[in-house]
């Protein structure tokens, strides 16, 4: 097994969602096939932004053939996880020898490559750099789980250096992305910083005395669903309104238009934002993505 880099842009030709699925054509299908079994780490650029960044790992679990496109495939992925901030590409002197001359120049002859491998201690470092960040507003009360996921991360960290990586190292240590209370903290994290701790729904912002939110990070489409523990698939809701849309009593529209379900018992017009639509970031790749809204309407929503 190795390691990739794989390319990805919002606009892309080729038919990407990120958080389940790569798109790409037969010349890299060797590279692809390699890295199965083992992460991948997403970079590209971000909205509204020049430069190129790392942003994201996932867990390559198969590679299926496009009955649609010959001689395209489809990388089936899995465990997506965003990083804390988008990671430039030239951060601590590059993380990709291959990608950056001795000068600082991008070799152009590698950059081009939509998927190009990566040696095993330099995606260790990128993964450092990409989670390794503590939660700015943490509970009063953390999850003892979740805290220590965390120290046992940094701790495999530090013994990185110590040590040459071996694969069975860092496949220990990737694993830790995919226990589900570290899990649990970084889509909070995340959800929390890009909705600025405010309730979608009712656009409050509740923060107590020490500068921890009240809002909760609601995911659109469950983990027990399949859902990912992804920004575009996550709502930042008071706990109220986290109860009615994870009921069904409450959803979105691709427009984020507040639907409500005609089995709500109750009135509720008054705790929601007075325009009924809801309050999403501004950045559009951290908005609720249509694929994630149109499940909870058609699986979850009682309409």
């Amino acid at each position: 097994m190795a390691n990739c880099i794989f390319y990805h842009k919002a606009d892309s030709i080729y038919d990407d969602l990120p958080e389940e699925r790569y798109h790409f054509p037969r010349n890299y299908l060797e590279r692809v096939m390699s890295a199965v079994g083992d992460f991948i780490a997403y970079y590209g650029p971000l909205a509204g932004r020049k430069s190129r960044y790392y942003f994201a790992i996932a867990k390559l679990e198969r590679v299926e053939a496009d009955t649609v496109r010959s001689g395209h495939y489809y990388a089936c992925l899995s465990n997506y996880l965003e990083f804390d901030q988008p990671v430039p590409f030239k951060q601590d002197g590059g993380f990709e020898r291959r990608l950056l001359r001795s000068n600082g120049s991008v070799n152009g002859g590698w950059a081009v490559n939509a998927v190009r491998p990566i040696d095993r201690d330099e995606f260790l470092r990128l993964v450092e750099a990409g989670l390794s960040k503590e939660p700015e507003w943490p509970d009063r009360h953390d999850d003892p789980d979740q805290a220590r996921a965390i120290r046992h991360f940094s701790d495999m960290n530090q013994s990185a250096y110590q040590h040459d990586p071996s694969a069975i190292f860092v496949r220990k240590l990737l694993d830790q992305r995919i226990t589900r209370p570290f899990r649990d903290l970084k889509f909070k994290q995340h959800v929390r910083a890009a909705y600025d701790r405010t309730c979608a729904f009712t656009g409050l912002r509740l923060i107590n005395g020490q500068g921890r939110p009240e809002v909760e990070a609601a995911h659109i489409k469950p983990v027990a669903k399949g859902g990912p523990d992804s920004v575009r698939n996550g709502l930042a809701l008071s706990g109220t309104v986290h109860w009615m849309f994870d009921r069904g009593l409450l959803s979105l529209d691709d427009d984020y238009n507040i639907l409500q379900s005609r089995h709500l018992n109750h009135d509720i017009t008054h705790i929601l934002v007075a325009d009924r639509r809801a309050r999403v970031p501004a950045q559009a790749h951290l908005r609720p993505h249509a694929h994630y809204l149109e499940w909870h309407r058609s699986e979850c929503f009682k309409n």
